[in-house]
């Protein structure tokens, strides 16, 4: 894991080389107390997703099983 400090305003580049334009910019928008806005920029090619979304995708849409199950 990589750990950066940011301050609002600031900027964290994901993907790209020389050469080659970044995949994602993450931007901090505002820090208030315990909680940060960051502002993300994508090509509309790439999903961005909140971590518990993303892991609802990785398990698939629920099966008929699953349904009777709960």
């Amino acid at each position: 894991m990589l750990i950066l400090t940011r301050k609002c305003q600031e900027m964290v580049v994901i993907g790209g080389a020389k050469g080659i334009s970044p995949m994602v910019t993450v931007t901090v928008l505002e820090i208030k107390g315990q909680t940060v806005r960051l502002g993300f920029a994508a090509e509309a090619t790439i999903p961005v997703h909140r971590w518990e979304i993303w892991q609802q995708l990785q398990a698939g849409p629920p099966t008929v099983a699953a349904a009777i199950a709960h």
